[in-house]
Formats: C-alpha cells, structure tokens, sequence
C-alpha cells in the first residue's frame, strides 16, 4: 500500500503530462478534418444515432422548440455530406438520411408546429424538411414518390414567398427569423439544380427584397424580423448568421463573399488572446446568452462558434475552419473509441449533431469556394501556454506530495528508533 502511495503522484503527473502534450499536437498538428477522416465521421455518427435509439431528440425539444427537428435532420444531412465525399458510404448514407426524414416528417417531429401556417408548419419546418429530402435525392433520384414529394413541397415552398409581402416567412404564429427562410430558398435552389431551373424567378425576387432589408449596423441579414413587412426587430446575431451563412454560398456566391466579409469582421474575435472564437453580438454590442446561443463566455457562443466551422468551410475560409476544429479537439473533451466518438462526454448529443454536420459541410450545388483569409499566426500559443502551466502546476503538486511522503516517512523512522 505504501509504495502505491508514493507511485501514486507521479502517475497523476504522467498522466496530465501525457493529456497536454496530446492537446499541444493536436494545436501544433492538427489533423485533417472530419470530413475527410471518414472513419472518424462514421464514429460520430454511431454515437449519435444511438443517442437518438435512446430518445435524445425528445430530450433536446425539452431544451428548445427546435430540438427534436434538428436532432434528426443534422443526422440525416451529416450522412448525405459524407456520402458525398465517401461514395462508399452511399448506401449506408440513403438508409440512415431517409429514417432521419420519417422522423422529422412524424407527427412528433411536426407537433411544435402550426399547420395553418404557409407554407404548412411553418418556413422552419418545411425549409429544413425540404433541404433534407433534396439532399438525399443528389443521392439518388430512383425514388419517383420521393421526387414528387420534394417537387410537390418545393411548389408549396415557392407559393408562400411569392404571395408574401416580405422575405422573411413566419416559422411560428407571429414570429420570423430570416435564417430559416433562408434554408428554404436554398431548398429551390437545390430543386432546380436537380431538376432543371423552375424557381429562379422567385429566388431572385426574395434575394432582392432581403438585400433591401439589411441590418443598417451591420450590413448583414438581422436575426429576428416582423412577419408582416420583414423589418427588424433584432440586428444580426452568430447564432442566425452562422447558419445563415452555411447556405448563401448555395443560392448566390456573390451575395454570400459580401456578407461573409461583413460577418467575419464584425464577429470572429480573440477574447483575452484565446481563439479564434465567434462573438453572439457584433464587435462593440453587449447581450446576454438565450436558448439558442447558450451561456456566453467573454461574449463568445460556444454553439455560433461550432455551427461557423461549416460556414468557414463553405466560404473557403480554410484557415479558420481549421482552427476551431483544432480548439475543438482540445477543449471539447473528446472520447474517441474504436466504435464511436463524442463530445463534452457525450452528455448533450445534439451538440454533437452539430458537430459532424458542421465538419462534414460542403457545397451541395455551387462549386467549391477558394478565398483568402487570414486569422492571427500566434494564436495557439495562449493554448499552448495554458497547457505549459497546467504541466508545470502538475509536477509542482506532485513533487510537493513526494517532499511530503519523505518527511512523514523520515518522521515514522525517527519514532520508531530506540533512544
């Protein structure tokens, strides 16, 4: 027992050693991303898709009224952009996006909703819906009711914003949010890419009026709007832009350089020398965290700056996607095993859905983008340097606890000499 004791410390200074210098390789050599670590991918989605067996969406739509929704259809889109890349993972890919899509589509998956909505549900529900069965038909287009049913959507889709007198759709009664109308016109984008152009018209049209609608701080898509007339009610935010921005690239390259420009400016942030990291309010503007951005940390959201490593991706910003994967890697707690991988534990696997779809993002229609843009050379050393401490502080606590164990057994040796 006594020489357990004495091993004891140096085991814990062993091992923090061992956690800091995987931390600084993962900094100093990052690997490459998920997306083409199809092994590492299909890790993450065994996780997840065995949290859902156990009822994580139900779990997450207690957390927000979106979380049964998005639980499912990020699973669902995580296999299709893999697929894409791995055309081995094809079949699989099919399987697992169209049992993800029965579930949206349930009546679970629709009982947050409104359907006396246009379009039906609500422009949330049906531009996510919608996106997802597009993706899985850029997979395969044999399914003749699936293609009527992504045609017959799309038209209901195109229908609302062309009676609309605003861009920006409700996606609740009396509550709109420009984000999730902007999932929906991607999703006419991507029909008529499949399917020959038939919606160009209307996405011109909502491209013109949301350009009209900008935040005058910013220069970018607000956060929340009016339902009636489109005009804001919330300037931009990383948790709308994030997103949004994973699908301008899709519907108008152009539009989507311009905002990116504007967005990285105004919200990728080092607080405190740390990141690069993603503010949930523009540079010089102060909020509180929400349901959606979380507990903020410096100003920083966690869960803008997880969603900003696809729209990093998508915007050819290569320099940043890498980083927060890198941060990622180190300070999201990962478990990797041989038949899974999770985040933070795995104790909230929506945050994980997020993930794999965010590491997996690529263009589905536009051709891949290629832009410069350059975020601060040092900024791995604070890392590396609070890894450096936490080093240090460990052998410190260990060689005290040696010094400790010496003296108290020298004591004992005293004691138990004759006089």
């Amino acid at each position: 027992m006594g020489r357990i004791r004495r091993w004891a410390p140096r085991v814990v200074g062993i091992v923090v050693t061992v956690a800091c210098l995987i931390g600084a390789g993962r900094l100093l050599w990052p690997q490459p991303g998920l997306h083409e670590q199809p092994g590492s991918t299909v890790r993450q989605l065994a996780f997840v898709r065995s949290a859902l067996d156990e009822g994580s969406d139900t779990a997450a739509q207690r957390l927000f009224p979106e979380g049964y929704v998005f639980s499912n259809v990020l699973y669902g889109l995580a296999w299709v952009q893999a697929a894409h890349t791995d055309s081995g993972l094809r079949d699989d890919a099919l399987r697992e996006s169209r049992w993800a899509l029965a579930r949206v589509e349930s009546d679970e998956g629709r009982a947050a909703f409104s359907p006396g909505l246009q379009p039906a549900y609500g422009v949330f529900w049906a531009g996510w819906t919608n996106w997802l069965r597009g993706a899985i038909l850029s997979l395969d287009r044999s399914d003749t009711a699936a293609v009527q049913r992504f045609s017959a959507h799309s038209a209901e889709i195109a229908q609302a914003f062309s009676a609309a007198g605003t861009p920006f759709l409700p996606a609740y009664r009396g509550q709109a949010w420009p984000v999730d109308s902007t999932v929906a016109i991607a999703s006419l984008r991507l029909h008529d890419k499949l399917f020959g152009a038939q919606y160009a018209g209307v996405i011109d049209r909502w491209l013109e009026q949301a350009e009209g609608r900008l935040d005058p701080g910013t220069g970018l898509l607000p956060h929340q709007v009016s339902p009636t007339d489109g005009s804001m009610l919330t300037g931009a935010r990383a948790t709308s832009q994030t997103a949004i921005l994973r699908f301008l690239p899709e519907i108008d390259p152009a539009f989507a350089r311009s905002q990116y420009a504007r967005y990285r400016d105004r919200f990728v942030a080092y607080p405190g020398g740390f990141g690069p990291a993603v503010r949930e309010f523009p540079k010089g503007v102060d909020g509180s965290g929400d349901v959606d951005s979380g507990p903020l940390v410096a100003g920083i959201s966690l869960s803008a700056t997880v969603v900003a490593l696809g729209a990093a991706r998508m915007n050819g910003d290569s320099a940043l996607a890498a980083a927060i994967g890198s941060e990622g890697e180190l300070i999201g707690l990962p478990v990797d095993l041989p038949w899974s991988k999770r985040y933070a534990f795995g104790l909230l696997p929506i945050g994980d859905a997020f993930v794999v779809w965010s590491s997996t993002a690529r263009p589905m229609m536009a051709a891949p983008v290629v832009a410069e843009h350059d975020i601060r050379w040092w900024w791995r050393l604070p890392w590396l340097l609070v890894l450096g401490l936490i080093t240090l502080a460990s052998w410190a606590w260990t060689l005290a606890r040696l010094r400790r164990g010496r003296a108290e057994r020298h004591a004992i040796g005293l004691t138990a000499t004759p006089q």
